[in-house]
């Protein structure tokens, strides 16, 4: 095999990173990328603030079951097109339904990291069709073998290290102290269905503790006295200067406690995250509470920042794994 073609589409924000951050560890070692990803609220000008060329094909149209289904073919089959003469040697994604029903029709043998067992939908179009799954060792292997997974490679760390572990932050914000970030609930997703938001309520509540933060999913509407960023930010680079972050749990709840934020997670979702409980248990700042704890928390651990560098050193980075897999591939492992 000659010089690889390596193909990573990208879904959400969280997938911008995890997709530069391989890119530009792999391109070192003289592979090509093709890095796709598609019209959504968190991934264009992420890709744009990381000066990475994302390709943009398709939407996200999360409004109902036909229109994730509808958005998410016409992406295919903009990929089949892309790929009919000259297709990748390897895919990679987070759980891209897209890449990896495509990946599969065209036998590109396909690597996916994965974090969300309570993912249903995704886990069940995604997990049977890759060839091998790269994921945390916070995760139990029967969470994985039920959805039918033919290989799994564990790593010592969480994904978010893959970005984070050499992430510089830069100097100052103009938002006052003590700074407060609080995210809403991914409302649309489909593992969301039928729960109640209550994130901004519960940042109403903080403002009288100090500046409050809402980053919401989809409208950017005036929201009292939150702060409503107007254009995009860094939510990576904000989580690290915050006095504390407050969330359902996802990606911005690890990007904190990787910092030394105080992150404080409310389980609206009433499921039990395995890599936030993971990274408790070595000692990062994050803490699982119910809704009715969330104001106690936030006020117990308000500005209580960890220095976390030797916990993080100590992590291991899921994007060295990937690029062993590579390699094995490569000499058709």
């Amino acid at each position: 095999m000659g010089k690889v073609k390596i193909w990573y589409d990208a879904c959400t924000g969280k997938h911008v990173r995890y997709g530069t951050v391989i890119a530009r560890h792999l391109r070192r070692k003289n592979f090509d990328f093709i890095l796709t990803t598609r019209n959504h609220p968190d991934t264009i000008m992420l890709a744009k603030h990381l000066k990475e060329d994302f390709m943009v094909i398709g939407n996200y149209d999360p409004s109902s079951n036909l229109t994730r289904l509808r958005e998410g073919l016409k992406r295919q089959i903009r990929f089949c097109e892309m790929f009919k003469d000259e297709p990748p040697d390897i895919a990679i994604s987070h759980g891209s339904v897209d890449l990896c029903r495509v990946a599969f029709g065209l036998r590109i043998p396909t690597i996916s990291t994965f974090d969300s067992p309570h993912a249903e939908a995704v886990n069940r179009l995604t997990i049977p069709l890759v060839d091998v799954l790269v994921t945390s060792k916070a995760i139990p292997i029967k969470n994985l073998k039920k959805y039918g997974a033919r290989r799994i490679i564990t790593f010592d760390g969480v994904d978010e290290v893959a970005w984070i572990k050499n992430y510089r932050s830069k100097a100052g914000h103009e938002y006052g102290r003590p700074l407060i970030l609080v995210r809403q609930l991914e409302t649309r997703a489909v593992y969301a269905e039928g729960k109640i938001d209550v994130m901004e309520e519960i940042a109403h509540k903080l403002t009288s503790i100090g500046r409050v933060i809402f980053l919401p999913r989809y409208e950017r509407k005036p929201r009292g006295k939150l702060i409503i960023p107007k254009g995009f930010v860094d939510t990576a680079e904000l989580a690290g200067q915050a006095d504390i972050v407050i969330s359902p749990g996802g990606t911005i709840a690890r990007e904190a406690a990787l910092q030394g934020t105080p992150s404080i997670v409310v389980n609206i979702l009433l499921k039990k995250s395995y890599v936030n409980e993971y990274l408790s248990k070595k000692g990062f700042p994050i803490f699982t509470v119910n809704v009715d704890e969330s104001i106690k928390y936030a006020q117990k651990y308000i500005g209580r920042k960890d220095d976390v560098k030797a916990l993080l050193d100590g992590l291991e980075n899921p994007v060295d794994v990937i690029e062993e897999v590579i390699e094995e591939i490569k000499k058709g492992g």
